[in-house]
């Protein structure tokens, strides 16, 4: 309840309706949403669902109802801090003898709490997942996910700006499709208008992450059909409020035209056309020793390639990746963590190889296992059926927090709050909240 007797609740679920809802976490420590200079984002999916959350069905935490053998989730998040109207009971599972539980996207005080997080870990904000094979769904459910970031973001102070995801997108509708969503959310959810949303050179920014990547399920196969699409948000779209500041989520191998990305010389114009480059590096590398050798053969090229062009360059990071139970085909534990070295080494080599901004895949992506949020520290904190990916993994007795403090110090390290340096932190922040502060990660070897 606040001073007037009206419930938190009622304020959030009001605040969705409204074009835009005043910050109410404004001041000298929230970004600044008028530029992306020095910022750090995370992708945000927002796609987790169960029964009672109105959807119906459980959704992206497994192929129906959770089970050993139904489970598409590497991950399981801490849930210590969530209240009981946020859990959602997982039948025939247990940790120890205690019921488990999952979490649903749809419900708003999750949200507000994931946003809060950021807001404690001194995180800028996020890129928003859409996936434009979900746009219908998405909208004649009433985008409560989207609603409900808005909210947070407000509440929070964070910032925040749509990615669309074409992964799967039909060829020959999806730039239409893409177009006429973006039009709805300008003129209908007034998303732009938000004081969160993140604008840059005076535009809003707005993402599309998958064009040029080298297979059928990216369109476009053409590059024209690309071109127009990134000129229509740069200067064709009809009315101005419809332009933005075009990031393209781009293969990693985009400056050279190799390996993920399409061949045709004409994608290096696609390329050359955008105002930001976001190669997905997830995945493109799997060691310390790797991470070193893209710095130079990949990393800083593609700086200096994206200076000439007059661009600015968001490169992606990861924690570290895993996707047996996605896949059922995956090594556990693919790409290890290594008690957060792998992320911070990504980090740090793109702040000295000049990059300005970064992008740290994903804040809640536990499928892939490159989540950053609060998850499970010990095996034992787990459900006991199933494969599970907790924080122990590579030897190390590390906090459920032990990521957000890292990204935290990332994100100070490209605000120029400390100076650049190869050594994993020892005891990461924050450092205004003892509260959130645990001790706990000594080596287990």
């Amino acid at each position: 309840m606040n001073a007037i007797g009206i419930p938190r609740s009622a304020i959030l679920a009001i605040a969705a309706l409204l074009p835009w809802f005043p910050a109410a976490a404004a001041g000298a420590d929230n970004p600044d949403p008028a530029t992306l200079d020095k910022k750090v984002l995370l992708g945000y999916q927002g796609w987790f669902a169960c029964p009672e959350d109105g959807g119906g069905r459980w959704t992206h935490w497994s192929r129906g109802v959770p089970a050993p053998a139904t489970l598409t989730v590497e991950m399981y998040p801490d849930l210590s801090e969530f209240e009981a109207d946020e859990l959602c009971l997982v039948p025939q599972m247990t940790v120890g003898d205690q019921p488990a539980f999952l979490f649903s996207s749809r419900n708003a005080k999750t949200v507000s709490r994931h946003f809060r997080w950021m807001k404690e870990y001194g995180l800028d904000g996020v890129l928003v997942q859409r996936f434009v094979t979900e746009i219908r769904g998405k909208r004649a459910g009433g985008d409560i996910v989207l609603k409900h970031v808005m909210a947070a973001a407000a509440e929070s102070g964070r910032t925040f700006a749509i990615e669309y995801d074409i992964s799967g997108a039909n060829p020959e509708t999806f730039s239409q499709t893409l177009l006429e969503d973006w039009i709805y959310l300008v003129d209908e959810l007034k998303i732009t208008g938000h004081p969160n949303y993140q604008h840059h050179n005076g535009r809003p920014v707005l993402s599309i992450w998958g064009m040029g990547l080298d297979d059928a399920n990216h369109p476009p196969a053409d590059a024209q059909t690309a071109k127009e699409l990134i000129q229509w948000f740069k200067s064709d779209a009809p009315e101005d409020r419809y332009k933005a500041t075009y990031m393209g989520g781009t293969p990693a191998r985009w400056r050279t035209l190799s390996n993920d990305s399409r061949k045709d010389e004409s994608w290096a114009e696609v390329y050359a056309m955008m105002d930001i480059v976001q190669p997905w590096n997830v995945g493109r590398y799997a060691t310390l020793q790797n991470v070193e050798s893209w710095r130079d053969t990949v990393l800083a090229p593609d700086v200096m390639r994206a200076q000439s062009n007059g661009q600015l360059y968001m490169p992606v990071v990861f924690p570290g990746f895993s996707w047996q139970n996605l896949k059922q085909s995956g090594k556990p534990n693919q790409i290890p963590r290594l008690k957060g070295e792998f992320l911070w080494r990504q980090a740090y080599n793109a702040k000295v190889s000049g990059a300005t901004m970064l992008k740290i895949a994903m804040f809640d992506e536990v499928d892939e296992a490159t989540a950053v949020m609060k998850v499970a520290s010990r095996r034992a904190q787990a459900p006991d059926q199933g494969y599970w990916l907790t924080l122990d993994a590579d030897g190390y007795d590390l906090p459920s927090d032990w990521y957000l403090r890292l990204s935290g110090e990332i994100t100070r390290m490209f605000h120029g709050e400390i100076e650049p340096d190869p050594t994993l932190p020892e005891d990461p922040g924050p450092r205004d909240d003892a509260t959130v502060r645990k001790k706990s990660r000594s080596p287990l070897r």
